[in-house]
């Protein structure tokens, strides 16, 4: 099986969208009736949900109608956010169909499928015309990317010259043993998380100039005290990004929180622009 199809197996559900708007029905959230801000607790697959997507377009400065690259889209909620409240035309690539099929038809539930549009593609052959896009992000992608040179300079082939590209990925800040499964990985064939002077150098080679740098790991061990207060009290996780992970969900998070608490990686936003 090539490195694609792992990934692309790793994060596949099978009945995705029917468990996804099952639980949101069961939260008194009927299909019907569902905002893109309902979604928000299940399509937004990163340390810290909505509030991490905010924090990070706080720091990209681009106007409304500007036409942005989703790398890695996943279930379409950052696409939706940035869609419905910075204007932005979204399309999104993630390898895997499954995400591609419910990210299109949440967006047509919500109303939001004229702003935002996905493919099944990989980020490593961007099937986009040189400097189409006003700028690109990628959240918790990276850590699936092998050759990241590579990818970076098709990042920067498909951006216009200045364009902005927001990285919220996350990196590796010290050396020891990984535990597995994590989010993004059932096990090392498909792990490559860096540092983030690897993705500082990765990007530098594909003709970028990084920015601002911020290491969010403080922020995401707030993220996860709260959530496990809200479980000490009895509080129901779902819907929740559980739907999402799957049956190994519970492992997923511990083993996650756990190497974020030793110190081992955390989540870092990175923003460059393109030379």
């Amino acid at each position: 099986m090539g490195l694609d199809q792992t990934i692309a197996t790793h994060y596949g559900h099978g009945a995705l969208e029917t468990a996804i708007l099952d639980a949101l029905a069961a939260a008194g959230k009927p299909a019907g009736s569902l905002t893109a801000a309902d979604l928000a607790p299940v399509d937004e697959f990163h340390i810290g949900g909505r509030r991490a997507t905010m924090d990070l377009s706080a720091q990209i400065d681009l106007p409304r109608g500007a036409r942005v690259l989703d790398v890695g889209s996943g279930l379409g909620g950052a696409s939706r956010f940035f869609a419905q409240e910075r204007g932005w035309q979204v399309e999104g690539i993630d390898l895997t169909p499954e995400y591609v099929e419910v990210a299109a038809s949440l967006s047509r539930r919500v109303g939001l499928a004229g702003s935002v549009s996905y493919r099944q593609a990989s980020a490593a052959s961007l099937p986009f015309a040189e400097a189409s896009f006003d700028g690109a992000y990628m959240l918790h992608v990276g850590m699936n990317i092998a050759d990241k040179p590579a990818v970076f300079a098709e990042v920067r082939r498909v951006l216009k010259p200045g364009a902005v590209f927001a990285i919220y990925d996350v990196m590796r800040e010290a050396d020891g043993d990984f535990r597995y499964p994590v989010p993004w990985a059932s096990g090392p064939d498909a792990n490559f998380i860096d540092t983030a002077d690897a993705y500082r150098r990765a990007l530098a080679a594909a003709g970028f100039t990084v920015g601002a740098v911020r290491s969010r790991r403080d922020f995401a061990l707030e993220f996860f005290r709260q959530m496990r207060e809200r479980l000490a009290q009895g509080g129901t996780p779902a819907p929740g990004l559980q739907i999402v992970m799957g049956a190994t969900a519970p492992q997923k998070a511990a083993n996650m929180m756990t190497m974020i608490e030793q110190g081992l990686f955390a989540p870092t936003e990175m923003i460059s622009r393109a030379g």
